[in-house]
């Protein structure tokens, strides 16, 4: 499974603009010449894509560095082809659209970017979901056991951490757990029981639901995590027990069941290799603008 991010977590704009022309041309020798290129190649329909100047939620320093990025371009060569002579590709950096800031942003942001092209464009945004969790079961149960204990790794690294490591990276660090929609009332009364006992009533949830509900820790409940749009229909809640190196912060109950999962990295993957796209995520931190700007001079 392979595949680049893309998102826009700062002002949920999606910049995937898969649709938008790209010239090949040869990798230049020089810096110099890199910058004339990318400064001779107009990527960009007009016509189609909405300028900086018009997105709202911007900072000031957010859109002049966008106007650059755009105004440049972005140079991508194939990471599998080292050679002097392999092709590159330069993509200018488009505004495609907004999208809601709900977990579903990858989803509707990849649905937009495709829906001009091939049979991406009859699906939704809950069909590309279930297109990503189908295309996760059929690979993890086609790979090694070498691959697999990998992906589950990444798996347990971003919903199960161990709480007694990371806290040198990490200030609040979250457990993952499903709760089926049918099972609520029982795991109401469960904790219950334990409030009328004496128990602070977050220490009777987080009891409760590391004892009753799901772990995301490996493949089988990835694919049923991924699968969850915040929607009635949905078969499980997502419940979020939130520690910092103390202890117990906060238990998010989500007794509304609005919450969706946020495309991860191996939903990426998933959702690039199902439709052979290349996706990339722009996250609009500070840092990262200032590190690519800087490249550019």
């Amino acid at each position: 499974m392979g595949g680049k991010l893309l998102c826009d977590s700062t002002t949920v704009a999606e910049t995937f603009q898969t649709s938008s022309p790209t010239v090949p041309w040869r990798d230049p020798q020089s810096a110099a010449a890199a910058r004339d290129a990318i400064e001779a190649v107009d990527l960009v329909d007009q016509t189609t894509t909405t300028a900086w100047d018009d997105v709202h939620g911007l900072e000031e320093q957010q859109r002049r560095h966008l106007q650059r990025l755009h105004s440049k371009g972005i140079l991508w060569k194939h990471p599998a082809d080292d050679s002097a002579s392999s092709v590159s590709v330069v993509f200018r950096l488009s505004h495609g659209g907004e999208v809601s800031a709900d977990g579903n942003c990858l989803f509707t942001a990849s649905q937009k970017a495709m829906g001009g092209s091939g049979t991406a464009r009859v699906f939704d945004a809950r069909e590309l979901r279930r297109r990503t969790v189908r295309r996760f079961l059929e690979d993890f149960g086609s790979v090694g056991a070498e691959e697999r204990e990998a992906i589950e790794e990444a798996i347990k690294h971003m919903y199960a951490p161990d709480l007694k490591n990371g806290w040198g990276i990490h200030v609040v660090q979250e457990l993952k757990l499903l709760a089926k929609k049918s099972d609520r009332l029982a795991l109401d009364s469960a904790i219950d029981e334990l409030l009328q006992l004496g128990v602070q009533r977050e220490m009777a949830a987080e009891s409760i639901y590391k004892e009753r509900c799901i772990p995301v820790n490996d493949g089988p409940s990835w694919a049923k995590y991924m699968s969850i749009s915040g929607s009635s229909d949905d078969e499980y809640d997502i419940i979020t027990l939130q520690y910092t190196e103390e202890g117990l912060l906060s238990v998010d109950e989500n007794r509304e069941g609005h919450a969706a999962a946020f495309g991860d990295d191996v939903a990426i993957g998933c959702l690039a290799t199902e439709f052979k796209r290349e996706i990339y995520v722009l996250v609009l931190l500070k840092s990262l603008l200032k590190c690519l700007t800087e490249g550019m001079k």
